[in-house]
């Protein structure tokens, strides 16, 4: 996430703030939220301190750059920094429920942590009240959100309420949905406009469970897909491109089109090169050119069962050409960035580009610009 240097009253408390501009502020002021005050001189420093003065607690003034009108950020004034949690103008957006998870995948790029984090629920509600525009698709990921079913149903209700038309897409590994519990949970009141992400590494439990390192996995996720199958809820199946996985990937494919073609969608990812894919590189790094032919392979099978399926964070100069139309531009806009080599790329408006972090760690293949004559 973005991280800004900010400059504010040390007595402005800490949290989840809309900003704004001052031109705009009566506007959108709303006594149920608080408000960053763009300001960018002094005077407007001062009036803003002013009106705080005189009893409107609910804002304060901020010098920045970095910052967006619109903008939510999370601030704390202690550190003279804010942390940008939603930006309109980006093409992905994102609430982030939960670092824990019962799973511990071999490439997780957010590793796990045990500690209590239910905070996070209300984070993502204020998150949801504080945003001036609603965006066409927003992510909700964790660790694993279904350990927080309540509170999720809360932040469905409160995305319902804000923003009604909006898309709700939730990364699951989907195992808790064989608890009661948890079904009552979430499935009491059927969510509407929710897309079910759900990853799977194997045609066979010890397959799926040696990639998630949790025992009966594989048999929970079906559960799990079969349940969501049962609700009518839309799927999207994700499959992340390590070396595993990668050795069964033919078979994979033909267990999904065989045995679950309910699903909408079948992702094939390349792997985020961060979090534990760092620490099983021997496993997780692969050139996805020399892929190639298998990638090409499995997409067929897919075709051959008439699933639908894309490539995710996938440059294009790392896929064979006939892949191109289904290569996505999957890389959250904060994670983002392109290489010099790009620069030269005649495909790049159309290309998902590389992690930030790849310099440090790893490119998904060897960067090839794009000639326009091969396009």
């Amino acid at each position: 996430m973005r991280q800004v240097s900010i400059g504010l009253p040390m007595a402005t408390e800490p949290g989840i703030l809309r900003v704004v501009d001052v031109q705009s502020l009566a506007e959108q002021w709303r006594d149920d939220l608080r408000f960053l005050v763009l300001a960018p001189n002094a005077a407007t420093y001062e009036q803003v301190e002013q009106w705080r003065a005189r009893g409107l607690r609910n804002i304060a003034p901020v010098t920045a750059d970095g910052l967006e009108e619109g903008d939510v950020v999370d601030c704390n004034p202690d550190r003279a920094r804010a942390i940008v949690l939603f930006r309109e103008s980006d093409a992905h957006h994102s609430l982030f429920l939960t670092n824990r998870c019962n799973s511990y995948c071999l490439m997780c790029s957010q590793p796990p942590t045990r500690h209590d984090d239910g905070w996070l629920v209300e984070h993502a509600i204020e998150i949801v009240r504080h945003a001036r525009v609603a965006p066409a698709v927003i992510g909700i990921s964790g660790g694993e959100p279904l350990l927080a079913s309540e509170g999720l149903q809360r932040v469905f209700a409160t995305i319902r309420k804000c923003w009604p038309d909006t898309v709700i897409e939730i990364l699951t590994n989907g195992r808790l949905l064989h608890q009661a519990r948890v079904r009552q949970a979430l499935f009491s009141e059927l969510p509407t406009n929710v897309r079910w992400l759900v990853p799977l590494y194997g045609h066979a439990d010890f397959l799926h469970d040696f990639v998630v390192q949790s025992p009966g996995a594989f048999d929970e996720t079906l559960e799990g897909l079969l349940t969501l199958q049962s609700l009518q809820q839309p799927i999207q199946l994700r499959i992340v491109l390590i070396e595993p996985v990668l050795d069964i990937l033919d078979e994979l494919c033909r267990f999904i089109g065989q045995n679950l073609p309910f699903v909408e969608c079948v992702a094939l990812m390349a792997c985020e090169p961060t979090g534990f894919a760092l620490a099983n590189r021997d496993l997780c790094e692969l050139d996805l050119l020399d892929a190639a032919p298998m990638l090409d392979r499995a997409s067929r099978i897919l075709e051959r069962y008439q699933v639908r399926h894309v490539f995710m964070n996938a440059p294009l100069c790392a896929l064979p050409p006939r892949l191109w139309g289904r290569a996505t531009r999957s890389i959250s806009d904060w994670k983002n960035t392109y290489a010099d080599e790009c620069a030269r790329c005649s495909v790049k408006d159309r290309c998902c580009g590389l992690f930030s972090w790849h310099e440090r760690n790893w490119k998904p293949t060897k960067l090839k610009p794009i000639e326009e004559t091969a396009v």
